[in-house]
């Protein structure tokens, strides 16, 4: 998401803060640059023209321009323009659920992703904010659609109206009601029908749901790679129909993004969430000061500590913990490393979200620094015996043989994972001795002075340590690099200086 645009904005911005001083010919020569960029991002040309416009406004004062790091001040600018760009009211996140059973209804068009959207969206409310949850599938046209939500529903845990042949969409809509408020539930979600284009039939049917069910949410879900187009059908259904927020999916697969850009600024309305893969817990909120910060290549070490807490058991990290205080740390450590780091998204996705290192990924990847490279160190250790694992000094020529046979890889393979193990446990000792882990744990679980409580509340100096430690903790960033010759400088990726 966003990936061509991060690009072409940090080459920008590396020319600017280059620079010593700058002329308003640099920033004018700058933003043209910018405006293509966001045009090739598929940013629609009014928005591409009003950001442009606010932004040189800004960057062309008196203050910037006497500013001892103008190239920085300008890139201030651009992130806190983007920002508002994207920004809409209040928490993105939080939908509003009150006086239950809080009806939330699902339109958008056929094929947007929309039945799959409103189980990661169940899922979502389930498992973050305790929530009873029914759904209801009102998609009598499509065949196996109301299957489909019932067979999702069995895989999240959650519940789903009984299927009854025959009904229209406003009948459903009055029995999910009804049974909603039996049961007991919290939320129920309505995951209307689509169709191939917005027509009267289509806006018919939906409105007569509206008005049955009251929705305390309109969520409208658009595939993000239909470009352009998704914020003219945005458009189209807040016209006829009143939507409270819109769900951009398939975004893991579009480089470009600008239709996030433009959809707030067009239609007014915020984007609550973004569809990042297949998988039901491939949910996030779009926040916009921390998209601001991708774009920017500035990371998100919010998400990453999220991604942290979520994947990883509290008492499995504190038994680490300990052993690594001990100076503790065998193969069996480095693989639970290694899957821990795969769990939050792999390599690409973890190194995206620490500042700085967004523009390094690429280059690791092209080295073979990823996550096919970690998934051979995991074949690696499963090929070893308890007891090797436990004691990688015992490896030697003949043992080291059979290893690499056993995984069908090269001895040299063996040999570089050894080499890092050996990194990894020095600096797991160190860190040991200086408490840094203890402190890391604090942060990531809320114990004792160190805690944590909101990531979002973090100073960014904070956030940077709590990533640095996650760094040789939680993601098993640390020492990775160890023995590759990475393009660039980049042979000492992730060790701790």
């Amino acid at each position: 998401m966003f990936e061509n645009l991060s690009e072409r904005l940090s080459g920008v911005f590396d020319r600017l803060t280059r620079q010593g001083a700058l002329t308003e010919e640099d920033v004018r020569t700058a933003l043209r640059e910018v405006r293509v960029a966001l045009l090739e991002a598929d940013v629609s040309l009014p928005v591409a023209r009003d950001f442009i416009r606010r932004v040189q406004a800004k960057a062309t004062g008196a203050a910037v321009m006497k500013s001892i790091t103008p190239g920085q001040q300008v890139v201030k600018i651009v992130h806190d323009e983007l920002i508002a760009t994207l920004q809409g009211e209040g928490d993105p996140g939080k939908l509003k659920i009150d006086n239950p059973p809080a009806p939330i209804l699902m339109v958008g068009l056929q094929g947007s992703g929309k039945t799959t959207t409103t189980a990661k969206l169940a899922r979502r409310l389930k498992e973050r904010e305790g929530k009873r949850v029914l759904m209801a599938s009102l998609d009598t046209n499509r065949p196996a659609a109301m299957e489909q939500l019932a067979i999702l529903g069995t895989q999240i845990g959650v519940d789903t109206l009984p299927i009854v042949k025959g009904q229209t969409a406003v009948q459903i809509a009055k029995r999910a009601q009804q049974q909603a408020t039996l049961g007991g539930y919290d939320v129920f979600v309505l995951d209307t029908a689509g169709r191939l284009h917005i027509d009267d039939v289509l806006m018919d049917e939906v409105q007569a749901v509206r008005d049955v069910a009251a929705p305390r949410e309109t969520l409208l879900v658009v595939d993000g790679l239909t470009g352009q187009d998704a914020v003219n059908v945005a458009a189209e259904f807040d016209g006829k129909l009143g939507v409270s927020g819109v769900i951009l999916t398939r975004m893991d697969g579009d480089g470009r993004g600008g239709a996030a850009l433009s959809m707030r600024a067009v239609t007014g309305k915020p984007i609550r969430f973004v569809g990042l893969g297949e998988k039901t817990d491939a949910l996030e909120v779009f926040d916009p000061e921390r998209i601001a910060g991708r774009i920017l290549g500035m990371g998100d070490i919010v998400a990453l500590v999220e991604k942290a807490q979520e994947t990883l058991e509290i008492e499995q990290a504190e038994r680490m913990m300990k052993r690594f205080q001990k100076g503790q740390f065998n193969m069996n450590d480095l693989k639970g490393q290694l899957e821990q780091m795969m769990k939050m998204g792999g390599m690409q996705s973890v190194m995206g979200m620490m500042p700085g290192m967004g523009k390094m990924s690429k280059q690791a990847e092209a080295a073979g620094f990823d996550d096919k490279m970690l998934r051979r160190q995991i074949a690696l250790i499963d090929s070893m015996t308890k007891k090797e694992r436990a004691n990688p000094a015992l490896l030697q020529a003949s043992r080291k043989k059979r290893i690499a046979a056993g995984a069908g890889l090269e001895v040299s393979e063996l040999n570089r994972l050894l080499k890092q193990h050996r990194q990894m446990a020095d600096m797991m000792k160190k860190l040991g001795k200086k408490g840094m882990l203890k402190q890391a744990m604090g942060s990531m679980f809320g114990k004792g002075k160190d805690a944590m409580p909101d990531p979002s509340e973090m100073d960014p100096a904070a956030m940077q340590a709590a990533a640095r430690q996650l760094g040789g903790l939680g993601g098993g960033m640390g020492g990775m690099g160890g023995g590759m010759r990475l393009p660039g400088g980049l042979s000492g990726l992730g060790r701790k200086k």
